[in-house]
């Protein structure tokens, strides 16, 4: 009888735990990633100069190349340049912009990517996607998973708080946006993938539910593994859907008609998920979201980022613009100003300040 199954894409190795930079060399050795040694290594000129002292005496036959920034231009640039050489793969070592462009370069040259993240900051990290700034703001291209993803949490642990507690965001959303395409998929009947939902599900509770805090190296292990889930999921279904709904919308939407203000991607989309849960009505889940985020020293009010509850109004009436097509709560209820008003203020009285 046959067996019937699919292929996960997925990476070959992921090893997140203290001291993993340590052992890059070794990973890196692996047949399936490099057999002759010759690696293109993109890192940053901050931080990734320091980096690059320590792990290039175990990387003898590697170019490196200094990203510049996170814009597609950048990523065609860095593509261009790797032309030349003959390498094996790609090593994206930084953080989620360095990472992105590394992963669209390495789709352009089409070479496998290796994820080494030095900051906890969003899902991007092990997602077949590529977010860029462009002309027209910012847009998603589609690549390849990593072939490998490492993370030292003793990096992790070294780099700004603000970077892990926006990983924690990100997460967190999950939960609100897998709500959200199970509501698409009663109203409009649009297909749910189980196991790519049931993955980010988990991912996004295990951070939720997890007592620890940003310092602690469990917590720390959680939230890594959570993040390559959530990118994990994404490929598995083949779109953004498992880990974007709602809380996505909202976070778009802050950031196309407030560019210069907007904040972190996961201070929006924390605030973006608490107040979606809200809307749907779950409003014990919508609290303890509100708490976890506050616990974790994030913020879940658009007044803690700088905005006015008229711009908070502002920015959910135009969300659903965002993402023609994507239906969440937010085209459910077709909220208009007055109604929004009114609902943001309950859940103001709701979660407490």
């Amino acid at each position: 009888m046959p067996v019937l199954t699919r292929l996960i894409p997925s990476p070959v190795v992921v090893d997140i735990r203290p001291g993993a930079l340590d052992d890059l060399g070794c990973v890196l050795a692996d047949e399936r990633i490099s057999h002759s040694g010759r690696l293109a290594v993109a890192v940053s000129g901050g931080s990734g100069a320091k980096l690059r002292e320590r792990i290039s005496p175990s990387l003898p036959d590697a170019t490196w190349y200094e990203v510049g920034g996170g814009t597609l231009d950048d990523a065609i640039r860095l593509a261009d340049a790797m032309k030349s050489g003959r390498y094996d793969a790609v090593v994206g070592l930084g953080g989620g912009k360095v990472i992105d462009c590394a992963k669209f370069a390495a789709a352009r040259v089409g070479l496998p990517l290796v994820a080494v993240a030095t900051n906890l900051s969003h899902d991007g990290l092990c997602s077949p996607v590529a977010t860029l700034d462009n002309d027209a703001g910012r847009g998603s291209y589609g690549v390849p998973n990593p072939i490998a993803v490492v993370i030292d949490l003793d990096i992790i642990r070294d780099a700004p708080v603000r970077f892990v507690r926006s990983g924690i965001g990100d997460a967190i959303s999950n939960i609100s946006a897998i709500a959200d395409w199970e509501l698409a998929n009663r109203v409009k009947g649009e297909r749910i993938d189980g196991l790519a939902a049931a993955m980010a599900r988990q991912a996004g509770e295990a951070v939720l539910r997890h007592p620890g805090g940003i310092g602690d190296n469990d917590f720390l292990q959680v939230l890594a593994e959570a993040l390559v889930l959530s990118g994990i999921a994404m490929s598995v279904s083949g779109d953004s859907r498992p880990s974007s709904g709602a809380c996505h919308e909202i976070n778009h939407a802050f950031d196309l008609l407030f560019p210069k203000r907007a904040a972190s991607h996961g201070e929006q989309v924390g605030i973006g998920a608490a107040f979606a849960m809200y809307l749907r009505g779950a409003h014990e889940e919508s609290a303890y979201m509100a708490e976890v985020l506050r616990r974790h020293g994030l913020p879940v009010l658009p007044a803690e980022i700088g905005f006015t509850p008229e711009e908070f109004v502002r920015v959910v009436e135009f969300a659903p613009e965002t993402r023609p097509g994507r239906y969440t709560i937010l085209e459910h209820l077709d909220l208009k100003t007055e109604q929004i008003k009114d609902t943001y203020a309950d859940y103001v009285k709701a979660i407490g300040s």
